[in-house]
């Protein structure tokens, strides 16, 4: 479906919007709007004779590199023979050194009177983790595109452009192609499943075509039936970084499970790559596939036979079959051992010798099978395994929130005349002490080796990625708290106590600390702004006529 590449930084920045509001004041030029939600749309041919090639880019001025192109033509496409052909979606990412992007794949086959089979892909390439939405979008402009053509193509991103930014937190109207939807951008601070839809359909929304639930999330126990008995120890997994391969019978079982795999986390970033889809024509293969080295902290879906005997040295391996909501309850499978999966025709299962942390949470499973047999709905079902994997993740994260904001310093630590106080250091030792009275036995029952688990966690890119952010909040919050002790002094009374050049200096401070508040989105008031903007003009004003021209040109006071 529909994801994002990490840049040469390493994950999609954790605990941050996927989203930037667009430079205030700026004008919009041509294509501004199109490009806060895509890259590009692509549509790539394939035939027997020829092969793949890039046939269409649009807008024509979007640049893609020639290796990225060639990723696209392979990814476009299915990497075996699995029997897919025909209307399908699915995602995958590729590498881009310039920053993440997220690639949107419709592929469907198309018969040619010239060749014997002709088959095309439309592409969205896109930076936006919003799955469902590109997805809604391609089943409403495929089917017409292979009948109208290019100029169809040019009036779906001429509506595009038309659509506002995607603001977190915002609800948005989005026409496309007579077709209106209506959606809510999520905020890193919503949680999975909880994002509010405006269902109220009111008399100003009669031209509404479509309300979407989610622009992002995906069908969580379709994804995890086949292995629904696993869940809890592929929750471990995957927060713990390790390398996971999925093996699959098609790109959009392959791409869809590997998305879910990666939101089971939720609201904790996934801050290792991860590829929806993987072929072994991928710019990355040898990088991911050598023995010479460890197996990378990453998450593969393939689809060819071939990676069976390539990926056999990975510690941990999922086959899947057909993703078919059984009408009977699945039989428990156990975990297989690494040396009996061979190829690809292998039963479906969890390949690995890894060992769990925690103690299996029987009431999850039996609560999956009782809605199996009650032929409950797979939305139903899905919201359970969310809830499940939500509450989990926050008994394990909230014990580190706790101790990582004791670190912060006391607000009457801050001084107006000194630089902002530092973090204090993170201390493992210090950590595994809180665990005893706080620890996650505060908000879950399951019992196990919690501390095993927060040990191999603290070594994970995914803590690294958490701390990295939670440090990032704490300093600008630092730097706003700074700015606020600053306000509050008389700042006139104390530059008339001082020195010519160290009221200077004063100034230009505060005003670097006023570009530093607008380019970083430090959380602080309006107000306060304000306030420091006015303390600066009465500083200035009070020197000679000399310092006072030479001030104000150097910026906005």
């Amino acid at each position: 479906m529909a994801l994002w590449e990490r840049g040469a930084g390493g994950a999609a920045e954790a605990g941050e919007d996927a989203t930037e509001e667009p430079e205030r004041g700026l004008p919009l030029l041509p294509w501004d709007r199109f490009s806060a939600w895509l890259h590009c749309v692509c549509v790539v041919g394939f035939d027997l004779e020829l092969g793949q090639a890039v046939e269409v880019i649009y807008p024509p001025h979007s640049k893609l590199t020639d290796k990225e192109k060639t990723n696209i033509c392979y990814l476009s496409f299915p990497d075996s023979n699995s029997g897919c052909l025909g209307d399908t979606q699915f995602c995958f990412r590729f590498r881009r050194s310039s920053g993440r992007k997220a690639s949107l794949c419709c592929f469907l086959d198309h018969l040619d009177r010239d060749l014997p089979v002709y088959l095309k892909s439309l592409v969205l390439i896109s930076k936006l983790p919003y799955i469902h939405l590109f997805r809604t979008v391609l089943k409403q402009i495929a089917p017409e595109y292979f009948e109208k053509s290019e100029a169809f193509l040019e009036a779906v991103c001429s509506d595009v452009d038309r659509w506002p930014p995607p603001v977190p937190g915002e609800v948005l109207h989005l026409p496309i192609m007579g077709v209106v939807m209506k959606l809510r951008i999520p905020t890193y601070r919503d949680k999975p499943g909880t994002t509010p839809v405006v269902q109220n359909m009111h008399q100003a929304d009669a031209q509404i075509s479509m309300t979407l639930p989610t622009v992002h999330e995906v069908d969580l126990f379709r994804c995890f039936c086949p292995v629904f008995f696993h869940i809890q120890m592929l929750w471990e997994l995957v927060l713990l970084g390790e390398p996971l391969v999925v093996m699959a019978p098609s790109p959009a079982e392959s791409s869809e499970t590997v998305l879910a795999l990666v939101s089971c986390i939720s609201p904790l970033k996934y801050c290792s790559d991860f590829r929806p889809y993987f072929t072994i024509h991928d710019s990355e293969f040898k990088e991911y596939t050598t023995r010479t080295q460890a197996p990378p902290s990453v998450i593969l879906g393939v689809t060819n036979p071939f990676f069976a005997k390539t990926l056999q040295h990975w510690p941990h391996i999922i086959r899947i079959g057909d993703m078919k909501l059984p009408g009977d309850v699945p039989k428990q499978v156990k975990v297989k051992k690494l040396k009996n999966l061979k190829t690809l025709d292998s039963k479906p299962g969890v390949y690995t010798s890894y060992k769990p942390y925690l103690n299996k949470d029987e009431e999850i499973v039996k609560q999956l099978q009782k809605g199996v047999q009650q032929k409950r709905p797979t939305e139903a079902q899905s919201a359970i395994l969310r809830r499940y994997f939500l509450e989990l993740t926050e008994s394990f994260i909230i014990p580190l929130e706790r101790y990582v904001a004791s670190l912060m310093p006391l607000q009457k630590c801050i001084s107006p005349w000194k630089s902002p106080p530092q973090l204090r250091h993170f201390s493992q030792d210090d950590f595994m002490k809180t665990l005893e009275k706080a620890g996650p036995q505060l908000t879950s029952g399951l019992k196990g080796d919690w501390i095993g688990l927060y040990r191999h966690f603290l070594k994970s890119p995914n803590f690294d990625g958490w701390f990295r952010s939670r440090q990032k909040e704490m300093t600008q919050k630092l730097e706003a708290l700074h700015l606020e002790a600053l306000c509050n002094e008389n700042l006139v009374f104390w530059s008339q106590k001082h020195t010519e050049v160290e009221t200077v200096d004063l100034v230009l401070k505060l005003k670097n600390k006023l570009l530093q508040a607008d380019r970083e989105h430090l959380p602080v008031k309006t107000d306060t702004l304000k306030k420091l903007q006015t303390h600066i003009r009465d500083i200035i004003l009070a020197l000679p006529d000399d310092l006072q021209d030479i001030l104000l040109k150097t910026g906005t006071a």
